[in-house]
């Protein structure tokens, strides 16, 4: 299978599109999931102003956006439109009432989504994540059963072995509804007040990207492939750390990045 090879830009979200651009297509990708927050270069204040222009600098550098990272407010739905951008990722939060609640909560949220999603032709892909989040990829797909197509699910490869699920299972359950695939990887460590999450380099954490690998062959997909570049040790700049993932997973998985 070929994949499109793509990084979550959030490391280096100050930076406009230009430069960005440039530094995704050095470090080796070919495509970019871009934050649009309070704290990023575009912002939902600006999102209708600034992305456009922003996707566009990304894709002169042959960079393509995958999807944004943001909220399903209709000004970013309506920024994507007009960028030419497919997905807005989003995750699906826990508050303090029960979980039944805030799945009754974050599904009322989707469904109020989806006039925006058909308005604008956009896809909503829900991410689990470990912690105060839905945190497994069932507990996505059951958040998103009986919604249009356009709901997808961002799977994750760290997120689903903290989960303790097998991608055997869970890709194959999600093959219908699959978007992205985030690749990184965690392993549970031990601190003074309990066990702490610890995302590392590919090889060091608790998910088989061969596993993974294989069950993506096995469903034939061949969407985007976006490394995520979230590390817990910063003493080595995130930029060394995702180059040697990304080599990582072209040699292991037997194919170059896809610039198609």
């Amino acid at each position: 299978m070929s994949y499109l090879w793509s990084v979550f830009t959030k490391p280096w979200a100050e930076l406009p599109g230009a430069e960005l651009g440039r530094l995704v297509a050095g470090l080796g990708f070919a495509g970019a999931e871009v934050p649009v927050r309070d704290s990023a270069y575009v912002t939902t204040a600006t999102v209708e102003a600034e992305l456009p222009a922003f996707a566009k600098q990304l894709r002169a550098e042959g960079v393509e956006p995958i999807s944004v990272a943001s909220d399903l407010s209709e000004p970013v739905f309506a920024a994507c439109a007009e960028a030419g951008v497919p997905m807005i990722r989003i995750m699906a939060p826990l508050g303090a009432d029960s979980y039944a609640d805030a799945v009754r909560r974050n599904r009322a949220q989707l469904e109020a989504a989806v006039a925006l999603t058909e308005r604008y032709d956009v896809q909503v892909g829900v991410q689990p994540h470990h912690g105060r989040f839905v945190t497994s990829t069932l507990g996505v797909l059951q958040l998103l059963d009986g919604l249009p197509d356009r709901f997808k699910l961002v799977w994750d490869a760290a997120h689903d072995a903290l989960a303790g699920d097998d991608p055997a299972v869970t890709i194959e359950l999600g093959a219908d509804r699959l978007g992205i695939v985030n690749l990184k990887n965690a392993r549970y460590v031990r601190a003074d007040d309990g066990w702490k999450t610890h995302f590392g380099q590919g090889d060091e954490g608790l998910s088989d990207w061969d596993a993974v690998h294989a069950a993506l062959t096995r469903i034939g997909f061949s969407g985007p492939v976006c490394l995520t570049g979230q590390y817990s040790d910063l003493s080595t700049p995130v930029e060394e750390r995702v180059r040697k993932d990304l080599q990582t997973a072209v040699t292991s998985w037997g194919r170059p990045p896809s610039r198609e």
